[in-house]
């Protein structure tokens, strides 16, 4: 899709202040907007994370769709971060506040790497190739 520039994925959270330092921790590096209602982090120059609490979201998104609330806990997406040191990049995230879902392994698609759940169960993986 030569057509897309740049991408920004939104994780839709119940606390913008604690998954914003969370995240901080996490990426190492300060958010690049936090403002009420949403936090931008700048991964390199085509990618951002942001962070936008459930009940801004929810001023949108509702009646049409259920409540992002509903969703707390249930894994609704995953990152998954190719990384330089995979052992430090997941401790790093446990240390953090993650929840380990699965630890470091060799996986059959050729890749290594381990599971973590952030504040509101969304997975990140971080992996390198074999």
């Amino acid at each position: 899709m030569k057509q897309i520039l740049a991408s920004e994925f939104i994780l839709y959270v119940d606390n913008q202040e604690s998954t914003s330092r969370f995240y901080e921790a996490v990426f190492r590096t300060k958010p690049t907007l936090e403002v009420p209602g949403m936090t931008e982090f700048t991964l390199s120059e085509t990618l951002k994370i942001g962070l936008m609490p459930n009940s801004g979201i929810a001023k949108i998104l509702t009646p049409k769709t259920v409540h992002p609330e509903k969703g707390n806990g249930i894994p609704r997406c995953e990152f998954y971060f190719y990384v330089t040191d995979l052992q430090f990049e997941f401790d790093n995230a446990v240390k953090a506040g993650a929840k380990i879902i699965s630890d470091i392994e060799d996986r059959n698609w050729g890749d290594r790497v381990g599971y973590v759940a952030d504040l509101d169960g969304h997975i990140i993986a971080f992996a390198e190739k074999l």
